[in-house]
């Protein structure tokens, strides 16, 4: 059995506050880059406010995600971390949280 492993860092501008982007473009030139046919595509969001799921990328649905992230935590609820840090992130930790900051999709015939 061959193991491959395949490293890329893909970097995302974004925006301050819920910033959706589609990144797959990106996922998909780095599967086709890596030569593997058959495996698994790991993506991370590295630091603790940044997050990444699967969806439909259409204007309804993204406006959909934003609308329920901020509704879960919005940004004007008191939060304690604001209390210790005031960095004025205090909901985003939470939002990104309640997203998951990876995810993981099948690689079939090289894409």
């Amino acid at each position: 059995m061959n193991v491959i492993c395949f490293d890329r860092c893909i970097k995302v501008p974004t925006e301050k506050g819920i910033d959706i982007v589609d990144i797959t473009a990106q996922l998909e030139e780095a599967v086709r880059d890596s030569g593997i046919k058959t495996g698994s595509l790991h993506a991370t969001s590295i630091g603790s406010t940044g997050s990444l799921t699967t969806i439909e990328f259409e204007p309804g649905v993204v406006a959909d995600l934003a609308k329920s992230i901020n509704e879960l935590a919005p940004p004007g609820r008191d939060y304690e971390h604001e209390r210790a840090w005031a960095d004025g992130n205090r909901h985003s930790h939470v939002q990104a949280a309640l997203v998951d900051p990876s995810v993981v999709v099948p690689v079939r015939k090289g894409r």
